[in-house]
């Protein structure tokens, strides 16, 4: 099946999900050589628009998604990764998952998880925002 790149300027959506929970770990975006790598590693690797460039995920943290299904949708311009996390979290602000605030009524967000890691610890100074 040949994903549909021409949308996002080369890019698709990647939603991570754990495999077991169902929880939403993040979103990512994966250009075809990030796609490609993932398929053949079992380790998602995303293109990170703010960079410029690859990344695979953990390659800094050690906090690794091991691929355990990819999920295409209806328009074949997006992807769902069902994986495994391997390590504490996925968000580089030291929670389980980037998806830590609930937007209240009012347009406050406030942390609703608790953290799983030291961002800085694993990141350097700084690291969570």
């Amino acid at each position: 099946m040949q994903l549909d790149f021409t949308k996002l300027d080369g890019l698709i959506p990647a939603i991570v999900q754990d495999k077991d929970s169902g929880e939403v770990l993040m979103l990512g975006f994966m250009n075809e050589q990030a796609y490609a790598e993932t398929r053949e590693t079992g380790n998602v690797t995303f293109f990170s628009r703010s960079r410029g460039k690859m990344w695979r995920k953990g390659e800094q943290s050690g906090h690794t998604l091991r691929v355990h299904e990819i999920r295409v949708d209806c328009d074949v311009d997006t992807v769902l990764i069902r994986v495994e996390a391997l390590g504490p979290g996925v968000c580089h602000e030291g929670y389980r998952s980037c998806f830590f605030r609930r937007l209240e009524g009012d347009g406050s967000a406030p942390v609703v998880e608790e953290r799983t890691f030291d961002p800085n610890a694993v990141y350097g100074k700084d690291a969570a925002r």
